[in-house]
């Protein structure tokens, strides 16, 4: 089986910071592209910030030049910095994993998501 387990949510005033985690565990073989996901309630969720096994990055218009994603490939763990966060951040951040999983399949694996407030 693999996990994908999130972790540094929280609560945060405007202006401030926080950074993510997410670590994967389980039957892996390697890991191709990483992400950060999120969700508003009400709205769909979007894409915040992908990461390729090579450290190739992408990052959704809306988060440019605050946010940085980054991963520890020996650690199997993806992180998401946040800075100059705004209370339309506000939202559950979930982290995305495409991965050689058991038996070799390649798989598409979601953690369970963490909660980012941005109080203004």
């Amino acid at each position: 089986q693999v996990q994908l387990v999130e972790s540094g949510g929280g609560l945060v005033q405007d202006g401030g910071s926080l950074r993510l985690s997410c670590a994967a565990s389980g039957s892996i073989f390697s890991i191709n592209a990483m992400g950060w996901y999120r969700q508003a309630p009400g709205k769909q969720r979007e894409l915040v910030a992908g990461i390729t096994s090579g450290g190739i990055t992408n990052y959704a218009d809306s988060v440019k030049g605050r946010f940085t994603i980054s991963r520890d490939n020996a650690k199997n763990t993806v992180y998401l910095q946040m800075n100059s966060l705004k209370p339309e951040d506000t939202a559950v951040y979930y982290c995305n994993a495409d991965l050689w999983g058991p038996s070799l399949i390649r798989g598409n694996y979601w953690g369970q998501g963490t909660q980012v407030t941005v109080s203004s």
